[in-house]
């Protein structure tokens, strides 16, 4: 269904009831990355989670407005798009990539809403020349590349260091399908203008520590943002769990799924485990 923001429609996807989980994805892909990442999680648990995915704009199904010209307005869409479908209501807030990026924004913005917070290999330097990034490691199986060709095999490298069958077959469908749709120009608008990507605050900078259970999943041979530059945020999320995982790349929940799986839960579970040092978990208002 579309959410009406102004004078355009957010493509939403609202799974079950029960504790708000906002999912943002990465930039230049929709709200299937998210889906594949975050549902074989929450169909295994027997508690109520309302699952909210969407379409950034320029991506999927949503359209990219002249009205959103930086990464400030899109974190100020996201946060109309929360108040039109859960107002007043605390929320877990999932990140993946530059939507890791985005969804640190919302903290910035708007702590005392979000009740927790899992950021999946996010964006942390805007700027590509600055990040700390590995040296490039892949291990491909014999045969696959017969079945790979131009476009697909450049994305499948750059994404994935563990490159079998499984992890393709799953790149393809979750991952290489949604970047296929979207607005390229709009999005080409946004992430090649430094001024335009970049936040007009350092995430970095919060006015005070974030205290809700936290998660940080990142690749050990993640060539897109690395993970030392999220390592260098861990002090201001002080209740974070954060973890880096070998044989994984950008694309480690596809890679690692049944560890990624695993430190998921246990963020949950963390985040049902009510309140600690003054702050409660999840539920209530804002």
């Amino acid at each position: 269904m579309d959410c009406r923001i102004r004078d355009m429609g957010v493509y939403t996807d609202v799974r079950g009831e029960g504790v708000p989980v906002v999912m943002v994805h990465g930039m230049g892909v929709d709200h299937r990355v998210m889906i594949g990442c975050m549902e074989p999680v929450f169909e295994a648990r027997s508690e109520a989670w309302k699952r909210i995915y969407f379409d950034l704009p320029g991506m999927g199904r949503t359209r990219g407005p002249d009205w959103i010209r930086c990464s400030d307005d899109i974190v100020d869409l996201i946060l109309q798009l929360v108040d039109r479908l859960i107002p007043g209501e605390r929320f877990l807030l999932v990140g993946e990539s530059y939507g890791g990026y985005l969804a640190q924004g919302i903290v910035h913005q708007r702590p005392d809403d979000v009740s927790g917070m899992l950021l999946i290999g996010p964006l942390v330097e805007p700027d590509d020349a600055k990040r700390d990034l590995p040296a490039g490691i892949s291990f491909r199986s014999l045969g696959l590349e017969e079945s790979l060709e131009g476009e697909e095999d450049w994305f499948f490298d750059l994404f994935v260091t563990d490159q079998i069958e499984r992890t393709w077959v799953r790149f393809r469908d979750e991952m290489l399908a949604a970047f296929e749709a979207g607005d390229d120009a709009f999005q080409k608008r946004i992430r090649e203008d430094r001024d335009a990507y970049a936040l007009g605050y350092a995430v970095r900078d919060l006015a005070e520590p974030f205290r809700g259970p936290s998660l940080i999943v990142t690749g050990r041979q993640d060539r897109l943002v690395g993970y030392q530059d999220p390592w260098s945020i861990l002090e201001s999320y002080p209740r974070c769990t954060f973890a880096v995982l070998d044989m994984a790349g950008h694309a480690m929940q596809i890679e690692q799924d049944r560890l990624f799986g695993a430190l998921v839960h246990e963020w949950l579970d963390r985040l049902l485990g009510g309140c600690s040092g003054g702050v409660c978990a999840i539920g209530g208002q804002g």
